[in-house]
């Protein structure tokens, strides 16, 4: 539902009363191309209802068919009063900062993997750790477990910022927040883990955590809505996690 037209029970008597009728019109204003298409057409309707509503009460008039008097010759004005229900002060800081802590939190977390596996294999000591006694398994928990102790620092640290420095208001639960977070630090250690892997060089480890990352940045919807993309590209965002 991109607009919904609100018009009161008593609408019709209010206009038969020669007295002010109010519609109320709720945009969706996350698609502001539409949202500005929609409030022209619906201003060029309302403005229609009024011309032909001045004209009934000005043939009213001359026939001499009202009851409450002379008919108001003014055409009736149309007020638009602009209420936004979410972030109603408009703070860039409220649509920003979320984003600025889960785009840090992906950088760091996976850089910081990218380079884990990869560094071993530069520095020749992959061939030690496949000899030892360690597991497949134990290897890469003990590459990603304090990687992913530093993601949730980041995450725990950054929120507090964006609540005592940016006065960001946190309305839903605290610990559904860290739980999303847990699973998408997962994703990220996951990505960087895989890169790490298949790379031979810190350098292919870097170049490859630049071209994952900023693809998915730019479909994560942090610059622009989803919903504003062809849908070709809105396919392509479900995989970015």
């Amino acid at each position: 539902v991109q607009a919904l037209v609100r018009v009161g029970p008593d609408f019709s008597a209010k206009i038969g009363a020669l007295r002010q009728a109010p519609v109320q019109l709720l945009l969706d204003g996350s698609n502001s191309n539409t949202a500005a298409i929609i409030l022209s057409h619906a201003t060029g309707v309302v403005a229609g209802f009024n011309r032909k509503t001045l004209e009934r009460q000005q043939r009213a008039r001359l026939v001499d068919r009202t009851r409450e008097g002379p008919v108001l010759v003014k055409i009736p004005g149309v007020e638009a009063e602009r209420r936004v229900w979410f972030n109603p002060e408009l703070r860039s800081r409220n649509y920003f900062v979320p984003g600025v802590i889960v785009n840090v939190i992906t950088l760091v977390t996976l850089m910081l993997t990218a380079f884990s596996i990869v560094r071993e294999k530069e520095m020749g000591t992959m061939e030690q750790l496949m000899v030892t006694p360690v597991t497949p398994m134990e290897l890469m928990l003990g590459k990603t477990i304090p990687f992913a102790l530093i993601g949730m620092f980041d995450l725990l640290l950054l929120t507090g910022a964006a609540l005592a420095v940016f006065r960001i208001p946190l309305k839903g639960s605290f610990l559904l927040l860290v739980g999303a977070g847990v699973l998408f630090i997962l994703s990220t250690l996951g990505a960087g883990l895989f890169m790490s892997t298949i790379s031979h060089t810190q350098q292919q480890a870097m170049m490859a955590s630049f071209f994952f990352f900023q693809p998915a940045f730019t479909l994560s919807g942090f610059a622009f809505p989803i919903r504003n993309m062809p849908e070709p590209v809105q396919w392509l965002t479900y995989l970015n996690p």
